[in-house]
């Protein structure tokens, strides 16, 4: 697959089959963000809770989106989904579920939850949740990077109250994270993190 084949998942088929069928179009500088090193964008990333008051375009969503879209999951079964929260008193529903941190009243707020239904294997029902955990926590951290490489900040949003989360968004699907994006106030410089030789354990 060549980079640019991201493109296919945005704007596969018809323009009225477009998540967001704007007549604005990813620019042409989509080519080297396409090409942007994955190593920079993981060791630069960095949360952020200041974000500014202004919109994110549409065609960074959808790249955002189509990121989640390619993350790897239980036996491609994609067990989860993802809600992209715009009105304005569910996210304020969703401060409160998060413990009232109001940075989770974001420009863009994405709640990832779990849907175990999907996962068609033949396994316990506490083996087909644990994929489902898994499949909705690897595609918000995909959408995290490909937000940080489109020039946005993000922060991870884990503590929450799962049921009036649900309520909020009036599903019985378990959520997993509350991931926020925007455009920062201000760049951060990332935190230091442990030594290798610290992290990694042999046997």
């Amino acid at each position: 697959m060549y980079p640019s084949d991201i493109f296919s998942r945005m704007y596969a088929g018809d323009s009225s089959t477009k998540l967001y069928p704007k007549k604005e179009e990813a620019p042409s500088e989509t080519d080297d963000i396409l090409q942007t090193n994955l190593f920079n964008v993981m060791l630069n990333r960095r949360s952020q809770r200041k974000f500014e008051d202004r919109e994110i375009e549409d065609w960074k969503l959808e790249m955002i989106f189509a990121a989640a879209d390619t993350a790897p999951t239980a036996g491609g079964f994609q067990g989860f989904e993802v809600y992209h929260v715009k009105n304005l008193d569910v996210k304020l529903k969703l401060v409160q579920a998060a413990n009232n941190q109001p940075y989770v009243n974001a420009p863009v707020v994405l709640v990832f939850c779990m849907n175990p239904s999907r996962v068609k294997m033949n396994f316990p029902p506490h083996i087909i949740k644990k994929f489902s955990v898994q499949d909705a926590t690897l595609a918000a951290a995909y959408a995290q990077l490909a937000a940080h490489a489109l020039g946005l900040t993000s922060v991870w949003i884990g503590m929450i109250d799962e049921q009036k989360v649900m309520q909020a968004l009036v599903t019985d699907l378990t959520p997993a994270v509350i991931l926020c994006l925007g455009y920062s106030q201000k760049m951060l410089h990332p935190k230091p993190k442990r030594k290798l030789t610290e992290l990694i354990n042999e046997i």
